[in-house]
Order: structure tokens, then C-alpha cells, then sequence
């Protein structure tokens, strides 16, 4: 039960400092429509879609809402601003990594292998446990959602760095996106050879972690 609260929890809190961010950064560049919806705001209850909520408990993966934005009122243009946009969900996941895992990395409280201890429900085994579900989720939604892949973050961000015409190629992918990510997220149900997910997101995450934890977490 502990070990659900905590996973819980941080998947949660990843997803709503990802969701806020985007809509603190459009409304930093002249779009209030995130602001007008409430979005702008750390209250998990304003990011977080109703049947994505339940699958982070039934399935341990889930999604928010996505943020609101309307291009027309970016102050730095469609492309760079979609971009600009994008790019800070994940940006303030690693940021947000970064901040939990100080108490870990700075030998605040005991680090390692908080599965075996947590059984026994010590404080130090609890906070160490729900740092690293903080760190590990963080990392994962910023590095899942870079991926050039419609609707993910990586696509607009790709789109706003291309040259127009490499960028109005790269557009017509965008309606096929969801169908390959279905279909890539299904193979890896089907075979462990076939997860190509993991095989793309695995090392850069241990990279990461390894960077900010001094460890890796997968």
C-alpha cells in the first residue's frame, strides 16, 4: 500500500508540474488561454484526466489533460513559440528531478536499495523510496515526451527547430503519430524483444540518473 501511494503520488506530481509548466510558459509568451481554464496552477485536480488518472492506479502508467494553447497569441511566432511551449514540460520534469534528488545525491538521508527495507516501514525507507519514484517519474515523462512522435512534446519541439520547408514536411507525419505510438507501445506488450520504447528511453533515463542520482534507476 505504501509502495502505491508513493508510486501514485509521484506519477501525479510529475504530470501536473509538466502540465503547468506549459501553461506558465504560454502564458509568459502572451497566451492566456491555459490561464483563463485554470491551468495555470499546481493543483493536481486541474491537470489530470479523469480515465488517465485511474489506469496510474489499475496499470501503473496514466496522462492529464493536455494543456490548452492557442498559437495565435504567442508573441514569438507559431513554430518557435509551440516549440518554446513544448520544450518546458519536460524541462521542468528534470529541473524537478534534479531538486528531489539533492536530499539523496547529498547523503541527507539513506539512498540504495529502498525495496528490500520498505517492508519494514522505516521513515528513512519511505522518504527514500518516494524520492526515487519522484526522480525516476520526472525523468521518464521528460525523456518519454521528447520523442519526435505527435502528440508528444518532441514533435512541435522538432518542428520549431527545422527550416520551414524541412518543418512543413516534417508536419504531414503529425496525423500518423498517434497510430505509430500505439503501435510501437503495443510491441512491447507482445515480446520483450520488441519494446523499442525501453530500448530508446532506457539508457538515456540511466544516463540521466546516473548524472543527477549517481546511479541508475532502471
Amino acid at each position: 500500500m505504501i509502495t502505491l501511494a508513493a508510486f501514485s503520488l509521484s506519477l501525479i506530481l510529475a504530470i501536473t508540474f509538466h502540465e503547468f509548466s506549459h501553461a506558465y510558459a504560454a502564458a509568459s509568451l502572451g497566451d492566456n488561454t491555459a490561464r483563463s481554464q485554470g491551468r495555470l496552477t499546481l493543483n493536481p485536480l486541474a491537470h489530470l484526466e479523469p480515465f488517465g488518472t485511474i489506469l496510474i492506479f489499475l496499470a501503473g502508467f496514466g496522462w492529464g489533460k493536455p494543456t490548452p494553447v492557442n498559437p495565435m497569441f504567442l508573441r514569438i511566432g507559431y513554430r518557435p513559440g509551440m516549440a518554446a511551449v513544448s520544450l518546458a514540460g519536460p524541462v521542468s520534469n528534470v529541473i524537478v528531478a534534479i531538486l528531489f534528488a539533492i536530499p539523496l545525491r547529498a547523503g541527507l538521508i539513506e539512498s540504495g536499495q529502498s525495496g528490500l527495507s520498505i517492508a519494514g516501514f522505516s521513515s528513512d525507507a519511505i522518504l527514500t523510496f518516494t524520492l526515487e519514484q519522484l526522480v525516476f517519474w520526472n525523468l521518464l515523462l521528460a525523456v518519454f515526451n521528447l520523442l519526435p512522435i505527435a502528440p508528444l512534446d518532441g514533435f512541435k519541439v522538432v518542428l520549431g527547430l527545422l527550416p520551414r520547408n524541412a518543418a512543413n514536411s516534417f508536419a504531414r507525419l503529425e496525423p500518423y503519430g498517434p497510430g505509430i505510438l500505439l503501435v510501437i507501445i503495443a510491441l512491447g506488450f507482445l515480446s520483450p524483444d520488441l519494446r523499442i520504447l525501453s530500448m530508446i528511453i532506457g539508457p538515456i533515463l540511466n544516463s540521466l540518473s546516473f548524472v543527477i542520482l549517481g546511479r541508475p534507476l532502471m
